[in-house]
């Protein structure tokens, strides 16, 4: 077994990195602002509902975050399948013009990160102690503010839940390749590049990407385990000053 196609396509790859490949650039950047674009409409229908669920006690909410839980594994592919029906031409989604485009890729990562950003929103909400929202109201304090100072309270959890599903956009492939067709210069991403790339044999240009695409994700995931246990570690010492 040779190790030679290995590592040429990893020299390959960092001279692509650091001579600033025009192609890898554009890509790059392409698969940043979808991500980013998902997750903030994601963000926008999903943290109102989280909170919902983790302040409110109401029939039915058992059964809800059990359904939201479940969506959160959900098969990209399958779900791009779907997507990619309501959005073509003959779909009832249609007269949107989304299949094929970059604004597309973002709102069917944002259908696919909701569930996520609803479920880990919920979960750190309902891991706070009521006696902070009695508090809160004893004080004198609307609804929308008692809302407020929990939702800072569980700032943690609720950073985590945008991170992950920002990794999870980021990373990928299944909706990206079924809603954007992978077209060059408009819907080519990060994972679909790659993907692209290895079944053509250009390893190097696949390496590139691939550690660019690594490099977001641990690099985010190292940020919020850095800061998180930075401030598990400053609540612990203002608890024992008491």
């Amino acid at each position: 077994m040779s190790w030679q196609p290995l590592i040429d396509g990893v020299t390959k790859a960092v001279n692509l990195i650091i001579t600033g490949d025009k192609e890898v650039f554009e890509i790059t950047i392409r698969s940043l602002q979808t991500a980013i674009l998902g997750t903030l409409i994601a963000a926008l229908i999903g943290l109102p509902i989280g909170i919902l669920i983790g302040m409110k006690s109401f029939k039915g909410k058992k059964i809800l975050k059990i359904i939201f839980n479940a969506f959160v594994g959900i098969p990209t592919v399958s779900l791009g399948l779907f997507l990619y029906v309501l959005f073509s031409h003959d779909g009832p989604l249609g007269f949107l013009e989304l299949l094929y485009t970059i604004q597309g890729i973002a709102v069917g990562e944002a259908v696919l990160i909701v569930p996520i950003i609803v479920s880990f929103t919920a979960s750190a909400i309902e891991s706070k102690d009521e006696k902070l929202r009695d508090l809160v109201k004893t004080l004198g304090a609307t609804e929308l503010e008692v809302y407020m100072a929990v939702l800072r309270e569980a700032w943690s959890g609720v950073s985590l839940a945008l991170i992950s599903s920002f990794n999870r956009a980021f990373a990928e492939l299944g909706i990206a390749m079924m809603l954007g067709a992978n077209i060059r210069g408009l819907t080519r991403v990060l994972t679909t590049s790659i993907s692209l790339e290895t079944a053509k044999g250009e390893l190097g240009l696949s390496f590139a990407l691939s550690f660019i695409l690594l490099t977001v994700v641990l690099s985010l995931n190292f940020i919020v385990g850095y800061f998180g246990g930075y401030k598990r570690f400053g609540d612990i010492q203002a608890q024992s000053s008491y």
